[in-house]
């Protein structure tokens, strides 16, 4: 089998590369779908209306911003497609009963079959193991390219903690580092804040108590994503950096107390922060999945956790499986902890991984965090990026037959 040069075929409107799949057999037609045969012997089956709708055409996607233009509720044959299907020269030819065409690309075509996974440069969540490490980039690989910056952000996506090192002791270098991905999250604290004890707090993470595992701002319907702490200075003796596993926590109780798991995931709890300018509350489970039942969010926050507004049977085993997952979160083979050094900085999932701090003697040394919030969909959209130019910069590879799913 050889596969297709790496200019595509056809033009799909997709800047993603896609002309190294195996080109197209033959084609079958059936009454509501077209099952295709690509030279590696892959199959798969299309329903004629989701081929009209991915018509790549410039009257059916705009030639420069790639968007669809073709409306099927104003198509009266969209719901009775049934097109006279060709293989042209390796192409997909369509002909529909309107007169209009379609061309696919058999590369691109291979890409979108049903079961396949999308391959775009982001990695699934890994579940720590008990022998985890966070990986470690140099702030000098970070600032210089490619190549630091898809390790940093692979990890991060990958582990939901990842750690900068060797980074200059400057105020606003963590404003810097946030903004070669996106914007900086404001919330009620700000766009960029200080951590460190101050008088008249409004957050106890303004103070040198020790904080226990916790997430970042469930009250919000949508938390902040990623979190970025940037050392500064850590001279006082204490306040340890610590860390734990949300989603490695919950599937463990998915296995081991499936009845506490549930309780979590299905009853939703009251978060709420108040101060003098400020009074944000939603209403939201500790533990949220998917429609597949992959564990999409943990929130866990004790300080801000509201009324639990349950009858006192289910209030009562409610209290029971938080504690469970309270527990396990103490656990040392869902932990990880460290002392944060100047010119370090950590990055971690905010609505995965929790942390905390251990209790600080600020009468022994100075210690100052500077810190700010991204929105994953930054950092996602750079590494698809960065893997897309890393895929047209390669040379072609054949495309052998395989089966991708997801992993959950």
């Amino acid at each position: 089998m050889q596969s297709q040069s790496q200019s595509p075929a056809v033009e799909m409107s997709e800047l993603s590369p896609y002309a190294q799949g195996p080109a197209l057999r033959a084609c079958h037609p059936g009454d509501k779908a077209l099952e295709v045969t690509w030279d590696n012997a892959d199959t798969a089956r299309y329903s004629y209306r989701w081929l009209r709708d991915h018509c790549a055409c410039p009257e059916c996607r705009h030639p420069i911003t790639r968007e669809r233009l073709y409306m099927p509720l104003e198509d009266d044959t969209f719901l009775n497609a049934s097109p006279d299907a060709t293989i042209e020269d390796g192409v997909l030819a369509l002909r529909w009963a309107d007169g209009h065409q379609s061309r696919f690309d058999a590369g691109w075509l291979h890409q979108r079959r049903p079961e396949a996974r999308a391959d775009d440069g982001v990695p699934l969540a890994e579940a720590w193991r008990e022998d985890f490490a966070p990986v470690h980039v140099s702030h000098t690989d970070m600032m210089a390219g490619s190549d630091g910056r898809r390790e940093w952000l692979t990890a991060l996506l990958r582990d939901g903690l990842v750690l900068l090192d060797d980074g200059p002791r400057e105020l606003e270098e963590v404003v810097r580092i946030t903004e070669l991905f996106g914007p900086m999250r404001a919330t009620n604290f700000g766009a960029r804040f200080d951590v460190q004890s101050k008088p008249n707090p409004n957050n106890a993470a303004y103070t040198a108590i020790g904080l226990e595992l916790h997430t970042d701002l469930p009250n919000w319907r949508h938390p902040p994503d990623i979190q970025l702490l940037y050392c500064l200075e850590n001279e006082a003796e204490g306040g340890a950096s610590l860390f734990a596993d949300g989603f490695a926590v919950a599937e463990a109780m998915r296995h081991e107390v499936p009845e506490a798991f549930l309780r979590l995931r299905d009853t939703p709890i009251d978060f709420r922060f108040q101060d003098e300018d400020s009074d944000i509350a939603v209403r939201a489970p500790v533990i949220d999945v998917d429609a597949t039942g992959r564990i999409r969010e943990v929130r866990f926050n004790n300080w801000i956790r509201d009324t639990l507004r349950l009858p006192p049977e289910e209030a009562d085993a409610w209290y029971e499986a938080y504690l469970i997952f309270w527990q396990r979160l103490r656990e040392p083979r869902f932990r990880v902890d460290f002392a944060l050094g100047s010119g370090q900085m950590v990055a971690f999932d905010n609505r995965r991984v929790l942390h905390g701090r251990g209790a600080f003697d600020p009468n022994t040394g100075r210690r100052h965090l500077q810190g700010t919030y991204l929105d994953i969909d930054h950092l996602e959209s750079h590494l698809r990026v960065l893997a897309r130019h890393a895929s047209t910069a390669a040379p072609a590879t054949p495309t052998t037959s395989t089966n991708e799913t997801g992993v959950s």
